[in-house]
C-alpha cells in the first residue's frame, strides 16, 4: 500500500542531508557506472577478436616456410625452405578427407603493372579457385578465378575494391577493361571487397597463370585450408590442431626438417588462435566483474554506514513511535524504505549514464581487437536489481538495530 506519509518523512529526511545523501547516491551510481563501462569495454573486446577472426575462415589452417635454424640429418642450419607443387598435392591427396577448401599462392614478384599510361603499384598473387572460400572474399562484381582459367592458365585478373576506387572512379564498371602485367594483358573479371582495406590493393590472378608466365616453376609461397564444420568448437579446435600437426609433420619429413625446429616452417591454425583470444577475453570479463563488483560493495557499504547514522540521529524519535504503539517491522520498513530508495534511484542513475555513454560512443571505437563495446540492457538492468537487493541487505542491519531501540533509552538520547 503507498504511505504517503513515509515518503514525506523519506524526503524531508533527504532535504535536511542534501550532500550526504548525494555522496552516497554518487558512490552506488558511480559502482554502476563503472561496472557497465567494464562489460562494455569486455563485449567490445570479444567483438573485436570476433571481427578479427572473421577476415578469414574461421576453420582456416596456414602454412608458410621460412630459414632452418638447426642441423639435421647431415644438413646444415641456415637453408631456407622452398614449398613446391608436389607438396600441395601430396597433401591434398593424404588429407582429402580432412580438407574443405585448399589453395596455394604464390606472390609475383619484380613485374610492372599498368592501367594505360598510369603505373599501380599493388601486389599481384597467384592463388587457386579455392582462396576465395579461404580469405572470405566477397565478389561486388563479376567473379573469381574458377578452375577453366586454372587448367588454360587465363590472362584474367581479380583486383581489390580500393584499387578499383582509386583507378577506375570514372569507369562504371571495370569488368572488362585489361591491365598490363609486364608487358601481358590481363582482362579483369572481378572486383572482390575484404574488411580490411589493405587487403583490397591485391590483385589475383590464377597460380597456374603465375607460375608459367612469370617463371614461377613450381615454387608456391604458402599453403592454406580450410577444414569442415563440426557441431561444436571444442570439436572444431581438436580438428584443427590435428590437421595442423599432420601438416607440419609431413612438411617438414617431405624437407628434412628437425621436428623443433619452429624456425624452418610455420603452421598457423585460426581455431587455437581462437580458442587462445575467447580464453583470455573470458579471464578479462571475470577480472572486470570482480572490479566492478568491488565498486558496487564499497557502495553498498556507504549506503549501510548511512543508514546507521540516520537511525543514531532519528533514535529518540524511533523511541517515540515505539512508545506510541509502533511495531518492530514498521520502525524495519521505516530505515528500509529509505535506503531501497537511495541505492535504487543512484543505481538507475549509474546505469542510464553507463547505457547512454556506450550507446554514443562505443559505435565508433573501431581499434585492434576492440569493436562497439556494449552491453546487453538484460545484463546490466539485472545488475542494478541485485544491486538494490543488495540495498536492501545493507539497510536491514541498521533498521534491526533500529527496531531493537529500547524506548527508556532513545527517550533519554540527545
Amino acid at each position: 500500500m503507498f504511505d504517503i506519509e513515509r515518503w514525506q518523512e523519506i524526503f524531508d529526511t533527504i532535504r535536511k542531508n542534501k550532500l550526504r545523501t548525494f555522496l552516497t547516491g554518487l558512490s552506488v551510481a558511480s559502482g554502476i557506472f563503472i561496472l557497465v563501462i567494464l562489460l562494455g569495454f569486455g563485449q567490445g573486446m570479444q567483438n573485436g577478436i570476433e571481427q578479427e577472426f572473421k577476415q578469414d575462415a574461421s576453420t582456416s589452417v596456414w602454412a608458410w616456410p621460412g630459414v632452418t635454424s638447426k642441423e639435421y640429418k647431415g644438413l646444415n642450419p641456415g637453408r631456407r625452405i622452398q614449398f613446391i607443387n608436389e607438396n600441395f598435392d601430396k597433401v591434398s591427396t593424404m588429407y582429402r578427407d580432412d580438407i574443405e577448401y585448399e589453395s596455394a599462392r604464390i606472390f609475383v614478384r619484380d613485374v610492372n603493372v599498368n592501367y594505360g599510361k598510369e603505373a599501380l603499384v599493388y601486389s599481384v598473387q597467384g592463388v587457386y579457385s579455392d582462396f576465395q572460400f579461404i580469405e572470405n572474399t566477397g565478389m561486388i562484381d563479376g567473379r573469381f578465378i574458377n578452375y577453366q582459367d586454372e587448367i588454360s592458365t587465363g590472362k584474367v585478373a581479380i583486383i581489390g575494391k580500393k584499387i578499383q576506387k582509386d583507378v577506375f572512379n570514372e569507369v562504371e564498371t571495370p569488368i572488362g577493361e585489361f591491365i598490363d602485367i609486364s608487358g601481358i594483358p590481363f582482362k579483369i573479371i572481378g572486383v572482390f571487397k575484404e574488411m580490411r582495406e589493405r587487403e583490397e590493393e591485391r590483385i589475383y590472378i590464377p597460380i597456374t597463370t603465375a607460375q608459367r608466365v612469370f617463371n614461377g616453376g613450381n615454387r608456391i609461397n604458402n599453403l592454406s585450408y580450410t577444414l569442415p564444420p563440426v557441431e561444436n568448437f571444442d570439436q572444431a579446435v581438436a580438428q584443427a590442431v590435428n590437421f595442423k600437426n599432420n601438416l607440419q609433420s609431413y612438411l617438414q619429413q617431405a624437407h628434412t626438417v628437425a621436428p623443433d625446429d619452429t624456425g624452418a616452417m610455420q603452421v598457423w591454425s585460426a581455431m587455437e588462435e581462437a580458442e587462445r583470444y575467447y580464453g583470455l577475453t573470458s579471464n578479462i570479463k571475470i577480472f572486470f566483474w570482480f572490479v566492478g563488483i568491488c565498486t558496487i560493495v564499497a557502495g553498498v557499504v556507504g549506503v549501510s554506514n548511512i543508514m546507521l547514522i540516520v537511525v543514531r540521529e532519528r533514535t529518540r524519535e524511533i523511541g517515540i513511535r515505539k512508545a506510541l504503539g509502533a511495531k518492530p517491522w514498521s520502525i524495519i520498513g521505516m530505515i528500509l524504505h529509505e535506503s531501497i530508495f537511495v541505492t535504487a534511484i543512484s543505481g538507475f542513475t549509474g546505469l542510464i549514464f553507463s547505457m547512454g555513454l556506450l550507446e554514443l560512443v562505443g559505435p565508433n571505437v573501431e581499434v585492434d581487437y576492440v569493436s562497439n563495446p556494449s552491453v546487453s540492457f538484460n545484463v546490466a538492468f539485472a545488475t542494478v536489481l541485485v544491486l538494490i537487493l543488495a540495498g536492501t541487505l545493507a539497510g536491514f542491519v541498521p533498521a534491526w538495530r533500529a527496531a531493537r531501540v529500547q524506548v527508556i533509552e532513545s527517550l533519554r538520547d540527545e
